[in-house]
């Protein structure tokens, strides 16, 4: 692929992280007023009309009942608690701390790839893996004056649940209509969200609403971005790019809520991304296939405001991998 073509790709990409930063920012903002599900909720809600104009150009034909119920049914479930751990993680805890957690998703896949697609992970890969995770544990550093909190547990259950719908989607492939797989999670966020409702409803302005209507708009708005990053850039040269969330984190962070970045966040960070990058690196080397969904994940936690862009791709072409 031509250099010129990569350099537009990176550039896709760095928006795009940028505009799904912003999304997590306003995120933030509202779960300062609101409970997190509520704000899941009505975002969720109010993305209904713009997912909605593009599930209206699936031609493949069928119903909504799975071919695979069983694995279809998990891909849900994990896409709806990533949705919630991350909604819940960002209104909580510092940005750049959700991100050092949430880049984790790519070594979890890892895992994941050996027990629900059979593949086999070597000794480097075993390795990077490791340190990975003893950066996640550098971030959290239990037992060294920070005590574990509930928005830390919620991001590590948002990785894990992202991780994993990641890999079952690889290996439901094109098993699946894509309408399926864009709309149980849906139907689902929004019955689980709306009875976390009648546990706890605070009225929201109208300028909240606006806000959370503004959290679809820039889900889907960064999902067209990956797309474009990833038609135009080689999957493992774009796939790193998402590391610069972090960018975004420190910055978002600094001028808007007023969080500094610590050392121990800072160095498990870059442990993570380092070993990230070597697994990317290490595969493109290989020229491997079967660990895709490593390369062309998206650390972020799923939701159906920012629904798989392969997804979307897959709607609009007719076609395309399912993995991105």
């Amino acid at each position: 692929m031509a250099a010129s073509s990569n350099l537009k790709g990176i550039g896709f990409a760095l928006l795009s992280m940028g505009v799904f930063a912003t999304h997590d920012v306003i995120i933030k903002m509202l779960g300062a007023h609101y409970p997190s599900l509520q704000v899941l909720f009505f975002s969720s809600l109010l993305s209904f009309p713009l997912v909605s104009l593009i599930l209206m150009q699936e031609r493949t034909p069928g119903t909504l009942r799975p071919n695979r119920p069983g694995w279809v049914a998990a891909r849900s479930l994990c896409g709806m608690m990533a949705g919630v751990g991350g909604f819940y993680a960002f209104s909580t805890l510092p940005l750049a701390q959700v991100y050092a957690i949430l880049f984790s998703a790519p070594l979890l896949i890892t895992l994941l790839s050996i027990p629900i697609l059979g593949e086999r992970v070597g000794i480097h890969r075993w390795l990077a893996v490791a340190l990975g995770l003893c950066g996640v544990l550098i971030v959290l550093r239990p037992g060294a004056g920070q005590a574990l909190s509930l928005g830390h547990l919620a991001a590590l259950m948002g990785a894990a649940c992202t991780a994993t719908a990641a890999v079952i989607t690889r290996k439901l492939g094109s098993s699946e209509r894509p309408l399926v797989l864009l709309m149980w999670p849906m139907l689902g966020n929004l019955l689980l969200t709306g009875a976390g409702l009648t546990l706890n409803y605070t009225p929201m302005q109208l300028p909240h609403l606006g806000m959370a209507g503004l959290i679809a708009v820039l889900g889907l708005t960064g999902g067209f971005l990956s797309i474009l990053a990833y038609r135009n850039g080689e999957a493992a040269i774009i796939a790193p790019m998402q590391y610069s969330q972090m960018i975004w984190a420190t910055i978002y962070g600094w001028f808007v809520f007023g969080e500094t970045l610590d050392r121990p966040t800072l160095i498990g960070a870059a442990v993570i991304i380092c070993s990230g990058i070597y697994i990317v690196a290490r595969e493109r080397a290989r020229g491997s296939e079967s660990t895709s969904p490593v390369t062309a994940s998206r650390v972020r936690a799923e939701s159906v405001t920012a629904p798989r862009s392969s997804l979307i791709l897959r709607i609009l072409t007719g076609r395309g991998p399912a993995n991105h």
